[in-house]
């Protein structure tokens, strides 16, 4: 009986290390694989080093969408593909059977593929051999700013939350916030989800004052899936009725009215203790313009600065008299010099006191005071023009009259 055994056994253990020999040769070239959510990795597999019949490659998978071993894949001494266990057609087999090289390729990936896929050749006749392939999902944060309402207070409030979400491996967020760096504070948040990826919140703190409004900041993420950062820039607003209202004149006739606020004040103008002129007045915006300077358009003119918080208003009494126009007051004082002229003129005729405007000459006297002389001048006029015997004796009356005067 032991006879027997010795010889039943001894075949066996011939076979067992002509086996061990061949299969201490042969070798299957695996790796790693890496893919981004999305894209497409290749699985590789290969088997060398072996003159043994391949009769079958099988694939397996161990995933995060697949937590128990499932076996999806076997191609055939023909090449032909078979899914086992439901089609799944983002794996497309590009190796080649007749070189014992069973790699696949897997499109569209996302984050559940993530996990490990074994290949199986199968040959005679020393049976099943494998090997592992770990696939490896990056996944890019999905990212975004959230700016929060604000007021003006004096408590500390959430300016803004950057946040980089559902990523792999995990992203970094930091703030570059220049001039602000000691009059806000960062609070960082990470929750690691079940998928594997990481959602990161970073808050931006700080009390809501007027000197903060305006300034800008950035939020900076950065992830091992992109090689270049992503900036997220914020200005910080804070809302705020209108402040003090300023009228300013531009140029002549032309004014304008300045207010700070936000959101940004609209501007309008109206005229407070009557209505608005029919013409000779302009307005766009912020801008009053007086197109004409006529007393009709006297009046208190105001502006009004207002947005979603409230309104402030300023005031502008505008009076125009002709010292306002140039050209005018020039007419006007040439026409009150004339009538002052006139008037001494007239007082000076009717007194007496305008000198003598008489001319004489010896061979003809001419009146030119008027048309129309006194009768002692008319009749001196028509003496004159008598004879030589005439006119010597007008002339020794003239003589005796400026006698007596003289004696006088």
């Amino acid at each position: 009986m032991l006879c027997f055994r010795r010889r039943m056994t001894l075949p066996f253990y011939v076979m067992a290390l002509i086996l061990n020999i061949v299969t201490d040769a042969l070798q299957i070239i695996g790796g790693n694989a890496t893919a981004v959510q999305y894209g497409t990795a290749v699985l590789p597999c290969k088997l060398t080093d072996t003159s043994e019949t391949l009769l079958q490659i099988l694939w397996q998978r161990l995933t995060r969408g697949k937590p128990q071993k499932d076996d999806f894949l076997t191609i055939s001494r023909t090449g032909e593909t078979k899914f086992l266990n439901g089609k799944d057609y983002r794996f497309k087999f590009i190796g080649d059977f007749n070189d014992k090289n069973g790699t696949l390729q897997l499109s569209n990936i996302t984050v559940m593929d993530e996990g490990r896929y074994i290949c199986i050749f199968t040959l005679f006749p020393s049976g099943n051999h494998e090997t592992s392939v770990p696939l490896n999902v990056l996944v890019p944060p999905i990212t975004s700013l959230k700016e929060n309402h604000l007021t003006l207070g004096n408590e500390e409030v959430v300016f803004a939350t950057c946040t980089a979400a559902k990523s792999k491996p995990p992203a970094e967020v930091t703030w570059l916030t220049g001039t602000l760096a000691e009059k806000v504070k960062i609070i960082t948040n990470s929750i690691v989800e079940d998928t594997g990826t990481t959602t990161t919140e970073s808050m931006l703190l700080g009390v809501p004052t007027r000197e903060i409004s305006g300034h800008t900041v950035e939020c900076v993420i950065s992830n091992d899936v992109r090689s270049e950062k992503e900036s997220l820039p914020f200005t910080i607003k804070i809302n705020s009725p209108p402040l003090e209202v300023k009228i300013i004149e531009r140029s002549a006739n032309v004014f304008q009215c300045l207010s700070e606020g936000y959101p940004t004040p609209d501007f309008s103008w109206s005229r407070s203790d009557q209505s608005w002129p029919s013409s000779g007045v302009r307005t766009e915006g912020a801008t009053l313009q007086f197109l004409s300077t006529t007393s009709d358009l006297n009046g208190l003119y105001q502006c009004k600065a207002s947005n979603t918080h409230g309104s402030q208003q300023a005031y502008l009494k505008m009076l125009f008299t002709p010292g306002s126009c140039p050209a005018c007051w020039t007419l006007f004082s040439l026409l009150l010099i004339l009538n002052v002229a006139a008037v001494v003129f007239g007082y000076l005729y009717k007194t007496g006191r305008l000198p003598s405007l008489n001319l004489r000459r010896q061979q003809g006297s001419l009146n030119l005071r008027g048309e129309q002389g006194t009768p002692e001048e008319m009749q001196k006029v028509r003496i004159a023009s008598g004879t030589s015997d005439d006119n010597q004796r007008v002339e020794e009356e003239e003589h005796e009259e400026e006698s007596a005067a003289t004696h006088q």
